[in-house]
């Protein structure tokens, strides 16, 4: 299975909260700077994806918009929302046997990192994962050792 951790590109900050009409933190969306980070990244990873790959995306809107700049077939999983757990990750892309042979998730740090940590180091860290950046991560079989193998790891700076 390739597991890729995509975080969602540069989003608007949380406007004026003096209003009580605010919208929420799921309904912060990308601001132009972030929409052409996301198109960075989805050109890259459009290069070296399958084409069966199966992309999921928390609920928040700057997910879904960083998402669809790779494909407009996403599906959106509530349990990658904001502060999910690692667990819930790993769980939603079926690590380590995988929903399908690639399995794209973009969502929020902390947990990304989290995610990326635990499974190159074993233990859950606060490793950070720059906005519209990737880590892609797949695991093997080494007779009955199972090993996790850090295949890239880019941001739309180096793109």
């Amino acid at each position: 299975m390739n597991l890729i951790l995509w975080r969602h590109a540069d989003a608007d900050n949380f406007p004026d909260r003096t209003s009580d009409s605010a919208p929420s933190d799921l309904a912060r969306e990308l601001t132009p700077r972030g929409q052409k980070q996301a198109e960075q990244t989805a050109k890259w990873l459009k290069a070296r994806l399958p084409d069966d790959a199966v992309v999921l995306c928390s609920p928040a809107a700057r997910t879904l918009q960083t998402a669809r700049a790779l494909t407009r077939d996403v599906h959106v999983v509530h349990d990658l929302a904001p502060g999910a757990d690692v667990a819930d990750v790993l769980a939603a892309a079926g690590w380590p046997d995988g929903i399908a042979e690639a399995v794209v998730v973009v969502g929020h740090q902390p947990t990304l990192g989290r995610v990326a940590a635990l499974l190159l180091s074993g233990t859950e860290a606060d490793w950070t994962l720059k906005k519209s950046g990737v880590w892609w991560m797949s695991n093997r079989r080494r007779g009955d050792d199972a090993q996790v193998v850090l295949r890239a790891v880019t941001n739309p700076d180096l793109l």
